[in-house]
């Protein structure tokens, strides 16, 4: 029960349009590229392309839930992807007793309040940098990840204390069964015999004094599930847009107006098309983690937990929707030109017996 110094890291992230002009908002916030942070065993192929925007801003409007009291000020970062992206993260140092901690993740199981606190912080920079935002759209889906960060370095993390992980990675301070606590705490793994990486949906637990490394691959992790989510939600939205518009004009018109309607149809498919692939490339190959190293495991526990490869896989199969959408609109608009040029011609047939017929 003795209190254990701790920092608590609050990652929210958000979507706010299609594209950010990296170089216009750094120099409308006046901010630095956000290099990653990296230790000897982090080799230089590991970097972000490009590298985001990231100042620090004032996070006081964020309060941690229970009157729950850090020991100094709670520190704000906000950064900035290419991709529309934005990371807001919000560490706060806190000396705790292991039943404190387990309480506070209690509390912080129901997101939505800091979620609203988070939204009204960085309301005033996203005006500032709006000018540099292409497709301006803030849009409703978020995403947030707790981290408890522990100082003490120890051996014995998992095998004395896998109760009270599970507990803070679930975000539950109540007991949890022998079998939730095992799977709470499956995907956990050691580089020193002193530290610990524990990754779970809702929360993680890292027991290093040296990690900044360590947080930001996972913070990273946060912003790509976001990405995913709000690029296969689009390609739902849009592709049932597509559709509406071909359904009602088929009942009602002629083939001037199909063939109009295709044509605007064929259209928005492939602006979709363009759309949705340059997105999901940009998140997707932002920061490139593969291979053995110490910050692709960590990464690839982060995924496995966010169930990202899933997600890729979801955006996939509607993008290879999107492109048979594309192909099947192309085949009904040649077969619509096909039969308006033989009415015409028919008419135009019509039209020479008729004057024949006049002469004679």
């Amino acid at each position: 029960m003795e209190p254990l110094d701790a920092t608590i890291h609050l990652a929210f992230a958000f979507d706010i349009g299609y594209e950010i002009d990296i170089e216009r908002a750094r120099t409308l916030l006046s901010a630095e590229s956000a290099n990653l942070v990296r230790r000897r065993r982090t080799p230089e192929s590991i970097r972000y392309r490009p590298a985001p925007v990231r100042t620090v801003i004032d996070g006081s409007g964020i309060v941690l839930p229970n009157g729950a009291a850090s020991v100094a000020p709670a520190r704000a970062e906000l950064s900035i992807f290419d991709f529309a992206a934005l990371s807001l993260v919000v560490q706060y140092p806190a000396r705790m007793t292991p039943e404190e901690l387990l309480a506070l993740a209690g509390a912080l199981a129901e997101p939505a309040p800091l979620t609203a606190s988070s939204r009204r912080v960085l309301e005033p920079w996203i005006m500032r940098i709006r000018p540099a935002v292409i497709g301006f759209e803030f849009s409703e889906i978020s995403e947030e990840y707790v981290i408890f960060q522990i100082n003490d370095t120890r051996t014995d993390w998992l095998e004395c204390h896998r109760d009270w992980i599970a507990g803070l990675v679930r975000l539950e301070s109540s007991p949890l069964s022998p079998a939730e606590v095992v799977e709470a705490t499956r995907l956990s793994f050691s580089y020193t015999p002193n530290d610990l990486v524990a990754l779970d949906w809702a929360a993680g637990f890292v027991a290093d004094r040296d990690c900044a490394d360590t947080l930001q691959v996972i913070e990273f992790a946060n912003v790509q599930l976001l990405e995913f989510r709000h690029i296969d939600d689009r390609l739902d939205d849009r592709l049932e847009a597509a559709y509406r518009q071909i359904r009602p004009l088929r009942n009602n018109f002629g083939p001037m107006v199909l063939w109009r309607s295709h044509s605007d149809a064929v259209r928005n498919v492939r602006e979709l098309e363009i759309e949705a692939t340059s997105l999901f490339e940009r998140a997707d190959n932002a920061l490139k983690l593969i291979g053995d190293q110490y910050l692709s495991r960590v990464f690839d526990l982060a995924s496995t937990r966010f169930h990202l490869r899933g997600w890729q896989q979801s955006i996939r199969r509607k993008l290879d929707t999107v492109g048979n959408v594309y192909d099947l609109l192309i085949q009904q608009a040649g077969g619509m030109r096909m039969e308006t040029l033989e009415i015409i011609v028919v008419v135009l047939i019509a039209i020479e017996i008729l004057l024949a017929l006049f002469r004679h």
